[in-house]
């Protein structure tokens, strides 16, 4: 079973490509040159981003230093437990967090302090079978391993269900693990038929040769053209602090960058800083998920597409308009695509 995706740096150009690799060089770490003193002063200094195992994260671990070029001096990393990213900055235990769009569209209809502020990459899911499951459609009667019901890889299968016409809700037996790594023993054990393996899980499963490749989102379409991690932000932090979010969106997009175009620095940074313990995970996961596609795919094309399919299935209470209306703030991501001439 193959999951990797060799990122493409043709999708940047030579300016690009030496700002991002330079600032990865400087002083080793990803130090940059600091925001001008004719700038904005920021509303606030601090800034609290997540911390959990999911290595499509990588680009907030590696970001430290240039959220400092920026002006932040108090950068926390909240180590997350039982609740998922995007939960966390909607609680307002932090300000901003990349998390998958899917297991955060429930949050967002139910009207929870969040703002989706941009899409970051796609691929970082890929759906695992066994024999028995060749497509999504042979998922249909099968019993299928989530972390938790109405978590981002449920959400995420349903949305690939509905697509191909199987109801989720009446074909398809879950059963909730309450962690990723569950999923994936429930699977070996032989208790599920299949379950969505999130980086670094697609390796381990290289390693013990288990289950077999069914859908590969960085790769397969359509869900390889769409998003799956975006940006979140706190409705109050964001309202209150316009200057503070730009700059750190800006030093978040140039981390992105540093993992599409460096990503053995990158790895090397994140190991270093005790995000990973293994090289090799960090590594295989940066390599595989497609992080230069910020600067090219719509971020509302994608809650487009996953909102109408979860509608159809009666997933979602609102219509796809309305929650696009309802849920978004591009105004942050359209004036930095200019400023970094993308």
């Amino acid at each position: 079973m193959n999951t990797q995706h060799q990122q493409n740096p043709g999708g940047f150009g030579r300016r690009i490509f030496l700002a991002a690799t330079s600032a990865m060089g400087v002083a080793s770490v990803l130090g940059g040159p600091r925001a001008s003193t004719a700038a904005p002063e920021l509303e606030t200094t601090k800034i609290r981003l997540v911390h959990t195992e999911g290595m499509c994260l990588a680009p907030q671990y590696i970001a430290e230093e240039l959220l400092r070029s920026e002006g932040f001096t108090q950068v926390e990393y909240v180590k997350l437990v039982s609740e998922t990213g995007s939960s966390a900055v909607a609680a307002g235990r932090a300000d901003f967090s990349m998390w998958d769009l899917p297991g955060t569209i429930p949050l967002l209809d139910e009207g929870r302090p969040l703002v989706v502020l941009s899409g970051v990459h796609s691929g970082c899911w890929d759906l695992i079978g066994n024999d028995r499951v060749q497509t999504v459609r042979d998922l249909k009667g099968k019993t299928v391993a989530v972390y938790a019901i109405g978590g981002g890889d449920q959400i995420l299968l349903s949305s690939m269900l509905a697509y191909v016409g199987v109801d989720p809700q009446r074909d398809i037996k879950w059963v909730a693990s309450s962690t990723l790594a569950d999923n994936m023993r429930l699977f070996e054990e032989g208790k599920a038929d299949a379950f969505m393996a999130f980086e670094p899980q697609q390796q381990e499963l290289r390693e013990k040769k288990l289950g077999r490749l069914v859908v590969n989102t960085a790769i397969d379409r359509p869900w390889s053209q769409y998003f799956c991690c975006m940006l979140y932000g706190n409705r109050a932090f964001v309202n209150k602090n316009p200057v503070a979010t730009k700059r750190a969106m800006r030093a978040l997009f140039k981390a992105i960058d540093a993992c599409a175009l460096n990503p053995e620095r990158a790895a090397r940074l994140i190991v270093d800083k005790g995000f990973s313990p293994r090289y090799d995970f960090a590594l295989g996961a940066i390599k595989a998920i497609p992080y230069n596609v910020w600067r090219s795919y719509d971020p509302e094309a994608t809650l487009r597409f996953h909102t109408l399919r979860l509608r159809e299935v009666g997933m979602l209470k609102s219509t796809p308009n309305d929650f696009i209306a309802r849920t978004v703030d591009w105004r942050f991501l359209n004036e930095l695509k200019q400023e970094l001439k993308v």
